[in-house]
């Protein structure tokens, strides 16, 4: 293992509805040995009592998490979990070494909430869709992972994650994620510029806002880029082998920058 895996511990931070279960294939190419895979109440994690399920809230819960790991730390999200760390790191770079995002297209002004999300983010026809997924059986659900192309993890443990609190999860973080506030966040993007940061583009995620508006945000952020040609939004999956090395590669270079 190379010094600086040893000295600062990758934290990885997964979205929605997912657990950190998708992490498995890309960590096991990894080889790292000083990983921490932080799962979002909700999401594979309990919800505190009066939790409100809000972009805020999360921001505010990754924080306290980085705080109590309290080392330098390579942070890694995706999906939502990249949402989290851009929402964090705007209010406290300090507490990494670097940061990866997926999804950092999504706090262009230009950005559209993708179908799904719209159907989250629309009373009653949010609460509709929640209750199926959340009522489905497990066989049901784990086809449905199987579907978005997850069908090599382990279906049982991302089934079992579907309940009530990740189905008021996912309305509260949608619903709060206004659209204004989001495009709001793109002057505030100049914060990430005082720790190496990068923005992971798939060529075939639909869900993010596409490559131009994440390199537009990515130089707001002061950000490298990196293409992954033919994959799509769980590129750790599809192709652990080639997300590492990406990954292993970029902090390689962010050890150099300090």
């Amino acid at each position: 293992m190379c010094h600086y895996c040893r000295a600062m511990p990758a934290v990885f931070v997964h979205g929605v509805p997912e657990t950190d279960a998708i992490w498995s294939p890309l960590l096991a190419e990894l080889k790292r040995d000083d990983v921490i895979c932080l799962s979002p109440p909700g999401f594979g994690a309990p919800c505190p009592p009066g939790w409100e399920s809000s972009p805020g809230a999360y921001a505010a819960w990754l924080i306290a998490e980085l705080e109590r790991i309290g080392e330098s730390i390579d942070l890694v999200g995706h999906d939502w979990g990249g949402g989290h760390v851009i929402n964090a790191l705007v209010e406290r770079p300090d507490l990494v070494r670097s940061w990866v995002s997926d999804v950092l297209g999504i706090f262009h002004p230009d950005y559209v909430w993708h179908d799904m999300a719209q159907t989250w983010r629309t009373p009653g026809d949010g609460e509709a869709a929640v209750e199926a997924m959340v009522g489905a059986s497990l066989d049901d659900r784990k086809a449905m992972f199987g579907a978005l192309g997850l069908d090599g993890l382990d279906l049982d443990a991302l089934g079992s994650a579907v309940n009530d609190d990740m189905g008021k999860s996912i309305l509260g973080l949608y619903r709060g994620a206004e659209p204004a506030e989001l495009s709001a966040m793109y002057d505030r993007l100049g914060r990430l510029a005082s720790v190496p940061g990068l923005t992971v583009v798939a060529t075939e995620d639909h869900y993010t806002g596409g490559e131009e508006m994440a390199r537009h945000c990515a130089e707001a952020a002061g950000a490298s880029v990196h293409r992954l040609d033919s994959l799509g939004h769980w590129w750790m999956v599809e192709d652990p082998a080639r997300s590492a090395a990406m990954l292993t590669d970029f902090w390689s270079t962010a050890s150099g920058a300090n």
